[in-house]
């Protein structure tokens, strides 16, 4: 694997642990309470959250979720999603892409609660 990647953004962080594969990419993701990720879509990738510690609230579709430390969400290619964290403590998450892409710039979003453009695919957040 090559050189670790970390990325800070508004919600919290990502780590990526493994983008070798020409099929999947694996990222931890930390959300920080109160915050939640922008309302989006990807066009060429899957993906599959796994929540490490932390309750989260997963919007698939319009439709929420909570889904709890231990407990796993599939969010198919081409659905819309968001994971908030409404709780007190971090949200820690494993997020497994498959797809036949996995760049930054593969994400239409479509709310958004940092002023980043809807619609824009430019790489300046993780799922």
């Amino acid at each position: 694997m090559s050189e670790t990647e970390y990325a800070e953004r508004p919600w919290g962080s990502y780590t990526v642990l493994d983008d070798d594969a020409p099929d999947h990419k694996v990222k931890r993701l930390v959300v920080l309470p109160g915050k939640r990720l922008s309302y989006q879509r990807h066009a060429q990738r899957a993906e599959h959250w796994f929540i490490v510690s932390g309750t989260a609230e997963v919007t698939l579709d319009g439709t929420l979720h909570e889904v709890g430390a231990g407990q796993a969400i599939d969010i198919p290619l081409g659905a819309a999603h968001r994971i908030a964290n409404q709780g007190t403590d971090d949200v820690v998450l494993i997020e497994v892409q498959r797809g036949t892409y996995f760049g930054e710039d593969d994400i239409v979003r479509l709310e958004d609660d940092f002023g980043r453009a809807l619609g824009d695919a430019d790489g300046s957040t993780a799922p």
